[in-house]
């Protein structure tokens, strides 16, 4: 089973902690990786794209000239696709991009990029990240005892407005709940900090 350094928020260390293996020791798969990246990022499409058909643009209602005599060709409306202000032909409508993958594949990817992340030594766990109050100062000082370089992700076991709103002006850190721990926020990070009790939860959803 891996072990990993257990530290106290003021970076001194408190022992080891041993990591479920179904977790950090799972084998890599990058091609079920791959797809879970896709599947997600495409789920935060919105699609709310839209343009307008000829039956929905304004005007249009009388024929532009008479059929026959002209000389030219022969027009029902001033809307048609063709004519400036007229509708769109084949253009974008609203639609879902969601892409829907068995959870099965989600949690075998989520276990691959924890793996991968621990591989790299981008792993630490922390008794506790509890503040006494909101202060941004006090929490950016527990982050470089602890060494969490780069883009920092903090896994919680539950929500905590003080750790939260400590957090929100610090662009490079993020604050997620250890039930909601996703494949691209873990591969986006550089630093992946978990407390000790987030831990257990992350134990208990996603072994």
């Amino acid at each position: 089973m891996p072990q990993t350094t257990l530290y106290r928020k003021d970076g001194a260390e408190a022992g080891t902690v041993e990591l479920p293996e179904s977790l950090f020791a799972a084998p890599i798969n990058e091609d079920v990786i791959h797809q879970a990246v896709t599947a997600q990022l495409a789920g935060r499409h919105l699609g709310t794209h839209k343009t307008k058909k000829r039956g929905e643009v304004s005007g249009g209602g009388r024929k532009p000239y008479r059929q026959k005599g002209t000389g030219r060709a022969r027009q029902g409306s001033r809307r048609a696709p063709h004519y400036a202000g007229g509708g769109v032909v084949f253009g974008p409508q609203p639609r879902s991009y969601a892409q829907r993958l068995p959870r099965q594949m989600k949690r075998l990817a989520l276990r691959g990029a924890l793996t991968s992340k621990f591989d790299d030594g981008a792993v630490r766990v922390v008794e506790d990240l509890e503040l006494d109050e909101i202060r941004t100062r006090e929490l950016i000082g527990y982050l470089d005892a602890l060494h969490a370089r780069g883009r920092v992700l903090v896994v919680a076991p539950a929500r905590d407005q003080k750790l939260e709103l400590s957090a929100r002006n610090i662009p490079t850190v993020e604050v997620i709940l250890a039930g909601s721990l996703n494949v691209v926020d873990v591969l986006e990070a550089d630093t992946l900090l978990i407390t000790a009790p987030a831990l257990q939860t992350m134990t208990e959803v996603f072994a």
